[in-house]
């Protein structure tokens, strides 16, 4: 089992929004894309993220592309990436929500149709469970894409870790252990963490002997 793949330049990113978005208008008019680019972009850079970075953003990206051949839509996916963390909070709970009603509001205004919007909001709002019906390949993607950081190796999951702890800095070590382990027990609890063909084959054993490591040393036992 291999490493995800290393996230290509976060520079790209403004030529990579202006492509998906010409793309999602379908040969509609709009206005000029970079605008909304630097607008995301801004959004991805504040400064109480550590994990939800520009680098998790083209992450994302970059396994989309890797499972692109399983999405109906996967412009409308894609856009979904750029969105699902636009909001992003750690002290708050309604961020997939926000993110979505971001959504709603920009796209329509970028030129991107009623159908793609609504398709986009909806994704971004499933990343709340990471739990898409049998079927929705768009979903399906989208949800990979993001889990697939579960499947690093022993020091880019350690990294990965350690970047949400920092996250969540203002939460006392014991609330943050018994919440951070409850997490890792949903995810452990699904029965299948990616749906793909190429998630389940390429990342879901590496994944839950992640997940089973850190929940064993959140443990009475662990490091403290």
């Amino acid at each position: 089992m291999t490493d995800s793949p290393r996230p290509r330049d976060t520079r790209a990113l403004p030529d990579r929004w202006r492509d998906t978005l010409l793309a999602a208008r379908s040969g509609a008019p709009g206005p000029d894309p970079l605008p909304y680019a630097e607008n995301l972009l801004v959004r991805w850079a504040e400064p109480q993220r550590r994990y939800h970075t520009t680098a998790h953003l083209t992450a994302v990206l970059d396994r989309i592309d890797t499972l692109a051949g399983y999405a109906a839509d996967v412009h409308a996916v894609r856009l979904a990436a750029w969105f699902h963390d636009a909001v992003y909070r750690p002290d708050r709970t309604e961020n997939e929500e926000r993110s979505a009603a971001l959504a709603e509001r920009a796209l329509p205004e970028a030129g991107v149709g009623e159908a793609v919007t609504a398709e986009v909001a909806r994704l971004v709002r499933l990343t709340v469970t990471h739990d898409p019906a049998e079927g929705d390949g768009n979903g399906e993607v989208l949800c990979d894409a993001d889990l697939a950081v579960l499947a690093g190796g022993p020091e880019a999951y350690a990294a990965y870790a350690a970047q949400v702890r920092e996250e969540y800095g203002f939460v006392p070590d014991e609330a943050f252990r018994a919440g951070r382990a409850a997490v890792l027990r949903q995810l452990l609890a699904l029965p299948r963490l990616f749906r793909t063909p190429y998630g389940a084959a390429e990342w879901e054993a590496r994944a839950r002997h992640n997940l089973a490591t850190e929940l064993e040393l959140l443990g009475p036992s662990g490091p403290r």
